[in-house]
């Protein structure tokens, strides 16, 4: 783990998690999201972000099988090195500086579905728990076909 980080935290369930802000792009409210027929239960769609389409991921839905349904819903546009996600959260709350004394590694990291939880920030009354947009994307069922996909998108030319 690095020495302490600066991640944006946010809400799902009744829980707080968080991204380290290097691998966020934007924070977005949510406009509007395109169904595409056949996508992962979590993948409610796509959306146009500043001109790039970019895969919606529905986190409530990959962690506590349940859509989002709040109608004030944030996007945190993530970039990982494969391409750029939106991921459906239910409140951004804030940026914040996590010391990395106060950082700890989970065990969770080798059950299968949950190798995206890196860590766990131990803060006063807090618990946040850290999590990785590559290694949840390389996990997620799906994630490869939709990944080649948009690569395939990207670099195609206009007809």
């Amino acid at each position: 783990m690095p020495e302490g980080f600066k991640a944006v935290v946010f809400s799902c369930g009744n829980e707080e998690y968080a991204i380290s802000i290097h691998k966020i792009v934007s924070i977005e409210k949510e406009e509007k999201v395109t169904a595409v027929p056949h996508l992962p239960e979590f993948m409610p769609g796509i959306t146009e972000v500043r001109g790039e389409l970019v895969p919606v991921l529905d986190f409530e839905q990959i962690l506590y099988h349940q859509p989002l349904t709040t109608a004030d819903a944030k996007m945190l546009v993530v970039k990982t090195e494969q391409l750029s996600i939106a991921i459906r959260v239910k409140e951004a709350k804030e940026i914040i500086d996590i010391p990395s004394e106060q950082l700890k590694e989970i065990g969770l990291a080798a059950y299968k579905h949950t190798e995206y939880f890196t860590g766990v920030a131990q803060l006063e009354n807090r618990l946040i728990t850290m999590i990785d947009p590559e290694i949840l994307t390389e996990n997620l069922e799906g994630m490869k076909e939709i990944r080649e996909y948009m690569i395939q998108l990207e670099t195609s030319e206009p007809v």
